[in-house]
């Protein structure tokens, strides 16, 4: 048990650190500059994904009575912003892949320092966790050690390298992913006896709500096109799942009933925002098609 859940947190930090330096390989400065000098929709994102939608994450914990541990897990995902799938889920719905993918950098990057005050202060707030809180200080160096430097190495090298970065983006992008799917199905092997208890409760439901809810959130406080309104909407949804795993570790000890919820709740959520994206994604085909 001790070695497979060494090898369990040895995954978690391979696909934490592959994301963000894949994000980083994938960035270019002037993307970034694009994005950060649009005042109103930079406004509206970070006011969107640090404030909106953890509060959102509350509500709906509130709003269906959720057990501890699915409390728990709920809101430590909604304090957590910049999920990498989110640019991904930009492209599948034809939307603003560029501005997607520097937001979601940049919430990430932001999310690194806040999402431990955030979710310490909603823990508290929803009487949650068995009276656990964060240790705050111990979760900002980890989660910034596992996402700014490995992101700032990765926008190095693009700066300056554009064609290896080029050339190792696809290997990180696709490391982060087999990586995604391993964490995950570590969380359902690992804890499955908590996931099955789940279903049939509220759990499940509650997180598809809230990806629907914080989609609409994050597309209504956005500015822009329809295509990159959307697309903020999916960056608010699909929330980053490598600090709220950090803090699982740090704060609860890696508890099963904590972690099958996190699983549970991520899937439910990652499933309808994959669902918003297809609809989407026809629909532009679709206006494309009647255009030609």
């Amino acid at each position: 048990m001790d070695t497979l859940h060494l090898l369990f947190n040895a995954v978690t930090i391979v696909f934490i650190a592959a994301t963000m330096f894949a994000a980083g390989l994938g960035a270019t400065l002037p993307a970034l500059r694009a994005v950060l000098t649009n005042v109103v929709l930079l406004v509206l994102v970070l006011l969107a994904n640090l404030v909106v939608v953890p509060l959102l994450g509350w509500g709906v914990a509130a709003l269906f009575g959720l057990p501890a541990a699915a409390s728990v897990a709920l809101l430590l995902i909604a304090s957590s912003p910049g999920g990498p799938f989110g640019a991904k889920l930009g492209m599948v719905q034809s939307g603003d892949v560029v501005a997607g993918a520097a937001m979601q950098v940049l919430l990430a990057a932001i999310g690194s320092i806040t999402f431990g005050p955030t979710a310490n202060v909603l823990l508290k707030a929803a009487a949650v966790g068995g009276g656990v809180a964060l240790d705050v200080p111990a979760l900002m160096l980890t989660v910034a050690v596992l996402q700014l430097v490995p992101f700032a190495v990765g926008l190095v090298v693009r700066h300056y390298a554009p064609a290896t970065a080029l050339s190792w983006h696809p290997v990180a992008a696709r490391t982060s992913n087999v990586t995604f799917l391993a964490v995950l199905a570590g969380m359902l092997v690992g804890n499955w006896r908590d996931v099955v208890a789940l279903i049939g409760s509220l759990s499940l439901l509650a997180g598809l709500v809230f990806s629907v809810l914080a989609f609409t959130l994050g597309t209504a406080l956005a500015t822009g096109p329809p295509a990159r309104r959307t697309t903020m909407g999916s960056v608010a949804a699909v929330r980053n799942a490598g600090p709220a795993l950090a803090a699982v570790g740090l704060a609860f000890g890696d508890e099963p009933a904590v972690l099958g919820a996190l699983a549970a709740v991520l899937l439910s959520g990652l499933a309808a925002a994959v669902l918003i994206a297809a609809v989407l994604s026809r629909r532009r085909a679709a206006a494309l098609r009647e255009d030609a």
